[in-house]
């Protein structure tokens, strides 16, 4: 179980660290479009239609990293309030409930979808340039493979806290600044009380 969570983690940090750099490549594409089109009065065809491909594969393949990091949006309010073991068991009937079978409706909707688009060969209408964008409808494929890969380590992270009464939290690269904030102002607090 736990070798299965920390495959999972790596996984989806390792696709989503790899798509991060995604956000390097739309600066510049955005920058040379803003340069050519307001200094050499020459705007590209294909500009917009590559940042809206680059910024949904962005966000796609984010998806399962921020999940094993608990970066996903939920009731806080509520649910930090609560007992470990009742957490869990909150997360584990939801991912059950809502969580798989709209994974797998992505997932089967999104095969379709991509094998209609490579079969003709789809490209942008909303560009001269025509851009391809059947590789771009596959990533949503992708991405709800991801998705589905670390939700099964969620589920088995909540049942080992069903078990055990204490979460397994994975690598922490990522850190809320709310959680940030606070542990800086503890460590400021315990330096002014010696």
């Amino acid at each position: 179980m736990l070798s299965f969570i920390r495959f999972a983690d790596a996984l989806s940090a390792a696709f989503g660290k790899a798509f991060a750099w995604l956000i390097i490549l739309m600066t510049f594409g955005t920058s040379y479009e803003v340069f050519v089109r307001y200094v050499l009065n020459s705007p590209t065809p294909w500009a917009f239609d590559v940042s809206f491909i680059m910024y949904g594969t962005l966000f796609m393949m984010g998806g399962a990293y921020t999940l094993s990091r608990g970066g996903h949006v939920r009731g806080d309010f509520l649910y930090r309030m609560w007992r470990p073991r009742t957490q869990a068991a909150v997360d584990l009937v939801l991912y059950l409930i809502f969580f798989f079978p709209g994974v797998t409706a992505l997932i089967a909707a999104g095969w379709k979808y991509a094998s209609r688009s490579w079969r003709y060969g789809e490209v942008s209408a909303n560009s001269p340039a025509g851009i391809p964008i059947f590789q771009f409808k596959t990533v949503i494929v992708a991405a709800g493979i991801l998705l589905f890969i670390q939700g099964i380590a969620e589920v088995l992270r909540a049942v080992h806290c069903l078990r055990t009464g204490v979460w397994l939290r994975g690598e922490g690269d990522v850190e809320e600044t709310e959680d940030a904030m606070m542990r800086q102002a503890s460590a400021a607090e315990g330096d002014a009380h010696p």
